[in-house]
């Protein structure tokens, strides 16, 4: 049973505990745990994400170069305007 079939399962288990006869309910109450426990392992089993795959050189240096350009923007909205009517100030 693949995974997309299993949680079809565990939904209609969990839909014949609030709407069948007492045995059906009962039977889905019995089931819910193991059927959930399945879940959990295989998804403990599934390889990490693809986003925790390490980035390319090029990839990298996109990221440091948007940073660089969002820490230079920050830094410039922090100075005070210049005041070019005021012939004292540099």
């Amino acid at each position: 049973m693949d995974d997309s079939e299993l949680a079809n399962l565990r939904q209609n288990a969990q839909r014949l505990t609030a709407s069948a006869v007492a045995r059906q309910q009962e039977q889905a109450v019995a089931l819910l745990p193991l059927i959930d426990a399945e879940l959990a392992q295989r998804a403990a089993a599934k390889p990490a994400s693809k986003a925790a795959a390490p980035k390319s050189r090029k990839a990298k240096v996109q990221a440091a170069a948007a940073a660089a350009s969002a820490e230079l923007e920050a830094d410039e909205a922090d100075e005070e305007p210049a005041n070019d009517d005021d012939p004292t100030e540099l």
